[in-house]
Parts: C-alpha cells; sequence; structure tokens
C-alpha cells in the first residue's frame, strides 16, 4: 500500500487559513443574531416570529432551485481549473447565466403560488420581501471564493452584511406589526453585499465576463444535477420540517419549533466550517493521491465524530439556559425541542464528512443522490407520522432520526468501497 504522503506546510496553512476565515464568518454570522434574535422574539412574540420562519422555509425552496448543484459542482471545477483564467471566466459566466435563468422561473413560480392559494396570498408582501435572499444569494458566489480557496473574502462580506442588518433591525423594528421590516432588511442587505462581492471577482480575480454557449450551460447543468437533486432531497429533511410543521401547527407552535432550530443552527456553526473548508482541498488531493485522501478522510471522521458528540451532550443539560437567555421565558416550549435537535450537531458533522468529503469528493455522487433521496422520501413519512403523534417535538425526533440513518448508510458503503 502506497504510505499517504503528509501535507505540505503551505497546504496546511491554506486549510488552516480557510477554516479560521470561514469560522470568523459563522461566529459573526450566529453571534451578531444573538444580538437580533433575543429582540426579535420578544418584540415579534412567538406567532409572527413563526411567520417569518414559514416564509423563509417556502422561499428556501426557490433558493435551493436557484443554486441547483453548484455550491458543490462548481467550486470543485473552479478548484481544479484555478490556475487557468479563461477556463475559470468561462465556468463563472456559465454558472451565473445558467442562476440567472433559474431565478427567472423560480420568481414567476413563487408569484404564482402566492397569489393563487389563500393562505400565502394574505400575506403576500411578506413572501416577496423575503425572495429577496435568493436575489443575493445568486450576486453572492460563494462557490467561487471556496473554489479558489480565499474564503476570507466570503467573510468580510459576510461580517459587513450582518452588521448592515443587525444595525438596521433594532432601527426599524419596534413591535410586532414590523415583522415584515425582517425579511426586507435581511434581503436588502445581502443583496448589496452580492454586488459588491461581484466586483470583487472581476477585479482581484481577472475574471471577464462571458457569454457562454448553449453548450456551456448544458454541461454546467449535467455536471450540478446529482448534486442538485442531492440538495433538494436533503432539503425534505432540512427545511420541509419548518414548511410541513407550518402547514398543520399554529404561527406559534411553529415559533416555538423555529427558536429551537434556529439556536441549533447557531451552534452548528461552530464546526461546519472545518468541513466547509476542507472540501476544495479533498477535491484536488483525490485526484493526485487517492490512498492521501482516504487517510485523511479516516482522521477527519474521528475527530469531527468526537467533537461533535460530545458538544450535543453538553448542550443538552445547558438547553434550559440557552432558551431562557436567548428567547426569553415565553419561549419554555422551546427547551425538550432543543435537547432532541442538538444531536443534529453530531449526526450532521458526521455526515458532511462521511457524504461530501467521502462519496462526493471520492467520485461516488450517484451514490450519495440515492441515499439523500432514500433518507427524503422516509423522512417525509416519519415526519407527518410523528407530527400527528407528538406534535412538534415529532418534527424534531424525526430530522434527527433520519440524519442518523444517512450517516449508517454512507459509512456501510464507504467501508463496501475500501475508502474508510
Amino acid at each position: 500500500m502506497k504510505i499517504p504522503s503528509p501535507l505540505s506546510n503551505s497546504e496546511h496553512r491554506r486549510v488552516l487559513d480557510n477554516i479560521i476565515s470561514l469560522t470568523g464568518i459563522q461566529l459573526v454570522q450566529y453571534l451578531l443574531p444573538l444580538i437580533t434574535f433575543p429582540y426579535l422574539t420578544r418584540v415579534l412574540g412567538p406567532a409572527n416570529f413563526g411567520k417569518v420562519a414559514f416564509a423563509v422555509a417556502f422561499i428556501t425552496y426557490f433558493q435551493i432551485l436557484t443554486d441547483y448543484g453548484f455550491n458543490f459542482s462548481a467550486t470543485r471545477e473552479i478548484s481544479i481549473h484555478r490556475d487557468d483564467t479563461e477556463r475559470v471566466s468561462l465556468i463563472y459566466s456559465s454558472v451565473m447565466v445558467t442562476k440567472t435563468i433559474l431565478l427567472a422561473v423560480t420568481f414567476m413560480a413563487m408569484l404564482v403560488t402566492v397569489f393563487l392559494i389563500d393562505r400565502f396570498r394574505s400575506d403576500y408582501l411578506l413572501y416577496i420581501f423575503t425572495y429577496g435572499l435568493v436575489v443575493g444569494n445568486l450576486l453572492f458566489p460563494v462557490w467561487f471564493f471556496q473554489g479558489v480557496e480565499r474564503m476570507r473574502y466570503i467573510s468580510i462580506l459576510r461580517i459587513v452584511s450582518s452588521l448592515i442588518y443587525t444595525a438596521l433591525i433594532f432601527l426599524a423594528v419596534r413591535g410586532p406589526g414590523d415583522y415584515l421590516y425582517v425579511p426586507l432588511i435581511n434581503s436588502a442587505g445581502f443583496m448589496a453585499v452580492g454586488l459588491y462581492s461581484q466586483r470583487i471577482v472581476m477585479r482581484e480575480f481577472g475574471v471577464k465576463f462571458m457569454i457562454p454557449s448553449p453548450a456551456d450551460i448544458r454541461e454546467q447543468l449535467l455536471e450540478g444535477w446529482h448534486l442538485f437533486i442531492s440538495t433538494l432531497a436533503i432539503s425534505l429533511y432540512t427545511t420541509s420540517n419548518r414548511f410541513i410543521l407550518g402547514l398543520l401547527v399554529s404561527s406559534a407552535t411553529l415559533g416555538y419549533y423555529a427558536v429551537a432550530e434556529d439556536i441549533t443552527r447557531a451552534l452548528q456553526g461552530i464546526v461546519s466550517p472545518i468541513s466547509q473548508a476542507i472540501y476544495p482541498y479533498f477535491s484536488r488531493i483525490q485526484k493526485d493521491d487517492r490512498e492521501r485522501a482516504k487517510y485523511e478522510l479516516r482522521k477527519m471522521l474521528i475527530f469531527m465524530g468526537v467533537l461533535t458528540f460530545g458538544l450535543s451532550v453538553a448542550l443538552v443539560f445547558l438547553a434550559p439556559l440557552i432558551v431562557g437567555i436567548l428567547a426569553g421565558p415565553s419561549y419554555d416550549e422551546s427547551i425538550p425541542l432543543l435537547q432532541i435537535l442538538v444531536f443534529i450537531i453530531f449526526a450532521i458533522g458526521a455526515n458532511n464528512i462521511l457524504g461530501v468529503q467521502g462519496l462526493v469528493s471520492f467520485g461516488y455522487k450517484e451514490k450519495f443522490t440515492r441515499i439523500v433521496i432514500f433518507a427524503g422520501v422516509v423522512h417525509v413519512g416519519l415526519l407527518l407520522g410523528l407530527v400527528m403523534l407528538l406534535g412538534s417535538a415529532g418534527a424534531a425526533v424525526a430530522v434527527v432520526t433520519t440524519e442518523i440513518i444517512i450517516g449508517i448508510i454512507e459509512y456501510i458503503i464507504l467501508r463496501r468501497m475500501g475508502v474508510l
């Protein structure tokens, strides 16, 4: 067996720098909301907080359709060809044009849905304002900065966006009736930063816009297809929790669940930069030294597993304190939900290493797609059944169970393939 060669000092520094930069993003993205989050939960109340959460869940479907699979496929392509400016320019232009076409289609679909269904039409401005997040996401090419492994740009721009959002929330949102300002401010800040990021791509990296041919667009769609289906399937057991729950329960009950889920996501943000930063690295080295990539994957799985499981257990005991500080006494119903949901941190931490760094980076995209499609279908059934039996607690149990099932399947496949 070939002995895996160690990381060079320059590679260590680059990966570490990317981890630090992405950790900075996560800290700011989740620490600043720790200022606005307690304010919004108290000012808006559970019902209006639930309305905003439901709108974001609904619009996230359109964001997934617009993102397609480019956050992984385009990142990988940029990473592989990053020394070829002309090739990078073509990839960048093809992805941006394709995403713009998808944006136009999804915006029309959103408007039709909102104005045809009473449930949405009664609060149509909420959904239109929230859709601005999709526009901002298109303008801000995170996939490009990850591909060239320059995460500092993402960090700085996300910090600016979060600062704008935080300042304006305190100025504009003064009572329950001001809930429409929340998505409006969030969308405006994200779009402004997205526009500036386009300037950075062109000036700092020498990328030039090129009109892609239909063949170029088709190539990007084909390249991202499996990952798009995977992301869409993943949404069945992530975004769909709030959306389906919101269709079955009151806005206040959804508000309690959303608080627990938001806190879980914030805590998850502590560990997710590690897996984000190493994805371009794994995509590159698995082509040059497969044994070395396997060695690094095993180490990372052990590290992430121990770290995230320990964190999840500790958070079970800290849940009452965390909810009390962040959301207030009106959200006591969120405590048991948080105590269940914190185990997502462990499950997703391990699953990202097994799925994205393992199956996807080693060329098993089709298997990864099948796993998440299967999990998505299973989850919808679990979600509906458990919500009927247990209410919002059923949604929490369903999502943790689904993530554990995914991890078990991914581990078994990687063992069979000789990767682990």
